[in-house]
Protein backbone atom coordinates (compact mmCIF):
# COMPACT_ATOMS: atom_id res chain seq x y z
CA UNK A 1 0.00 0.00 0.00
CA UNK A 2 1.59 4.07 -0.67
CA UNK A 3 2.97 5.73 1.71
CA UNK A 4 1.26 8.61 0.27
CA UNK A 5 -2.05 9.36 1.72
CA UNK A 6 -4.49 12.88 1.68
CA UNK A 7 -4.00 15.55 3.52
CA UNK A 8 -7.14 15.90 5.54
CA UNK A 9 -8.03 12.04 6.27
CA UNK A 10 -4.87 10.36 5.56
CA UNK A 11 -6.52 8.12 3.09
CA UNK A 12 -4.09 6.01 0.96
CA UNK A 13 -3.82 7.37 -2.85
CA UNK A 14 -3.39 4.72 -5.50
CA UNK A 15 0.47 4.67 -6.86
CA UNK A 16 0.71 4.59 -10.89
CA UNK A 17 2.28 1.20 -11.41
CA UNK A 18 1.16 -0.14 -8.02
CA UNK A 19 0.42 -3.95 -8.18
CA UNK A 20 -3.06 -4.77 -6.36
CA UNK A 21 -4.44 -1.32 -6.03
CA UNK A 22 -7.68 -2.87 -4.88
CA UNK A 23 -6.01 -3.23 -1.39
CA UNK A 24 -5.24 0.66 -1.37
CA UNK A 25 -8.62 1.33 -2.74
CA UNK A 26 -10.62 -0.98 -0.69
CA UNK A 27 -8.81 1.06 2.33
CA UNK A 28 -9.89 4.52 1.65
CA UNK A 29 -12.88 2.91 1.17
CA UNK A 30 -13.10 1.52 5.03
CA UNK A 31 -11.82 4.59 6.12
CA UNK A 32 -13.97 6.66 4.25
CA UNK A 33 -17.07 4.42 5.53
CA UNK A 34 -16.36 5.23 9.02
CA UNK A 35 -15.47 9.02 8.60
CA UNK A 36 -18.59 9.89 6.80
CA UNK A 37 -21.28 11.03 8.70
CA UNK A 38 -19.68 9.03 11.75
CA UNK A 39 -22.01 7.49 14.34
CA UNK A 40 -20.60 6.30 17.07
CA UNK A 41 -21.48 3.40 20.13
CA UNK A 42 -19.87 5.73 22.53
CA UNK A 43 -17.48 8.74 23.73
CA UNK A 44 -13.99 8.10 25.31
CA UNK A 45 -14.04 4.40 25.88
CA UNK A 46 -10.42 3.24 26.29
CA UNK A 47 -10.64 -0.50 25.78
CA UNK A 48 -11.82 -1.88 22.81
CA UNK A 49 -15.13 -4.01 22.85
CA UNK A 50 -14.93 -7.99 23.06
CA UNK A 51 -17.02 -8.47 19.79
CA UNK A 52 -17.44 -5.29 18.17
CA UNK A 53 -19.87 -5.63 14.62
CA UNK A 54 -18.58 -4.65 11.16
CA UNK A 55 -19.76 -0.79 11.19
CA UNK A 56 -19.65 -0.02 14.29
CA UNK A 57 -17.15 2.64 15.71
CA UNK A 58 -15.90 4.26 18.86
CA UNK A 59 -14.12 7.88 19.65
CA UNK A 60 -11.20 6.14 21.86
CA UNK A 61 -10.50 7.68 25.48
CA UNK A 62 -7.10 9.30 26.30
CA UNK A 63 -5.75 7.18 27.63
CA UNK A 64 -6.35 3.34 25.72
CA UNK A 65 -4.80 0.18 25.77
CA UNK A 66 -5.04 -3.19 23.87
CA UNK A 67 -5.63 -2.52 20.26
CA UNK A 68 -5.98 0.84 20.53
CA UNK A 69 -3.00 1.49 22.58
CA UNK A 70 -1.09 5.04 20.85
CA UNK A 71 -4.66 5.98 19.43
CA UNK A 72 -6.35 8.43 22.58
CA UNK A 73 -9.13 10.45 20.64
CA UNK A 74 -9.23 8.83 17.48
CA UNK A 75 -12.23 7.14 15.75
CA UNK A 76 -12.07 3.95 15.68
CA UNK A 77 -13.92 1.70 13.69
CA UNK A 78 -14.34 -2.36 13.25
CA UNK A 79 -14.48 -3.75 9.58
CA UNK A 80 -13.98 -7.32 8.53
CA UNK A 81 -10.47 -6.49 8.00
CA UNK A 82 -9.60 -5.70 11.92
CA UNK A 83 -9.38 -2.07 13.84
CA UNK A 84 -9.03 0.88 11.44
CA UNK A 85 -8.93 4.42 13.12
CA UNK A 86 -9.31 7.82 11.92
CA UNK A 87 -7.09 10.65 13.78
CA UNK A 88 -9.57 13.47 15.13
CA UNK A 89 -9.43 17.02 13.98
CA UNK A 90 -10.96 20.01 15.15
CA UNK A 91 -13.95 20.49 14.19
CA UNK A 92 -15.00 16.55 13.20
CA UNK A 93 -18.08 15.74 14.37
CA UNK A 94 -19.80 12.36 15.18
CA UNK A 95 -23.36 11.46 16.55
CA UNK A 96 -22.92 8.98 20.20
CA UNK A 97 -25.53 6.58 20.41
CA UNK A 98 -24.83 6.29 24.23
CA UNK A 99 -24.93 10.18 24.95
CA UNK A 100 -28.18 10.48 22.57
CA UNK A 101 -26.45 14.22 21.21
CA UNK A 102 -22.93 15.51 19.37
CA UNK A 103 -19.44 14.89 19.90
CA UNK A 104 -17.14 17.37 18.71
CA UNK A 105 -13.66 17.57 18.48
CA UNK A 106 -12.70 21.07 19.80
CA UNK A 107 -9.29 22.77 20.66
CA UNK A 108 -7.57 18.53 20.78
CA UNK A 109 -10.75 17.40 22.61
CA UNK A 110 -13.78 15.75 22.36
CA UNK A 111 -17.09 17.82 24.10
CA UNK A 112 -20.16 15.62 24.28
CA UNK A 113 -23.34 17.85 24.11
CA UNK A 114 -21.68 21.12 23.82
CA UNK A 115 -23.65 23.45 21.26
CA UNK A 116 -21.79 26.13 19.94
CA UNK A 117 -23.21 28.83 17.96
CA UNK A 118 -23.26 32.58 17.19
CA UNK A 119 -27.35 32.97 17.18
CA UNK A 120 -29.85 31.06 18.13
CA UNK A 121 -33.12 30.83 16.22
CA UNK A 122 -36.09 29.00 16.67
CA UNK A 123 -38.67 28.88 13.65
CA UNK A 124 -36.74 31.89 12.12
CA UNK A 125 -36.78 33.83 15.19
CA UNK A 126 -33.60 34.60 17.40
CA UNK A 127 -34.39 32.82 20.55
CA UNK A 128 -31.20 34.45 22.58
CA UNK A 129 -29.44 37.69 22.50
CA UNK A 130 -26.58 39.22 24.24
CA UNK A 131 -26.80 38.80 28.07
CA UNK A 132 -28.15 41.74 29.61
CA UNK A 133 -27.59 43.33 33.28
CA UNK A 134 -28.11 41.63 36.42
CA UNK A 135 -31.13 42.12 37.83
CA UNK A 136 -31.05 43.75 41.40
CA UNK A 137 -32.81 41.39 44.54
CA UNK A 138 -35.27 42.96 45.90
CA UNK A 139 -34.40 44.39 49.15
CA UNK A 140 -35.44 46.95 51.88
CA UNK A 141 -38.88 49.41 50.69
CA UNK A 142 -41.75 49.80 53.17
CA UNK A 143 -43.96 47.90 50.77
CA UNK A 144 -42.68 44.55 49.97
CA UNK A 145 -45.10 43.74 47.75
CA UNK A 146 -44.23 46.44 45.29
CA UNK A 147 -40.83 45.92 45.48
CA UNK A 148 -41.57 42.37 44.27
CA UNK A 149 -43.62 43.30 41.26
CA UNK A 150 -41.00 45.65 40.07
CA UNK A 151 -38.31 42.85 40.24
CA UNK A 152 -40.59 40.47 38.24
CA UNK A 153 -41.57 42.76 35.74
CA UNK A 154 -37.62 42.85 35.39
CA UNK A 155 -37.03 39.19 34.83
CA UNK A 156 -40.30 38.83 32.53
CA UNK A 157 -38.70 41.94 30.69
CA UNK A 158 -35.05 40.39 30.70
CA UNK A 159 -36.73 36.81 29.10
CA UNK A 160 -38.76 38.71 26.52
CA UNK A 161 -35.92 40.05 25.49
CA UNK A 162 -34.24 37.06 24.75
CA UNK A 163 -36.86 35.36 23.11
CA UNK A 164 -37.31 32.79 25.81
CA UNK A 165 -41.13 33.78 26.62
CA UNK A 166 -43.34 36.73 23.98
CA UNK A 167 -44.33 39.99 24.74
CA UNK A 168 -48.08 40.62 25.19
CA UNK A 169 -49.86 41.84 21.98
Amino acid sequence: MSDDTTPRLALPFLQAGQGQKELTHNESLALLDIAVQPIVEAVGLSVPPSAPLPGQCWIVGVAPSGAWTGRGGALAGWTAGGWRFLAAADGMSAWSIKDLCVARHVAGQWEVGTVRARRLLMDGVQALDVPQAAIAAPSGGTVSDLSARQTIGEIIAVLQHHGLILSPA
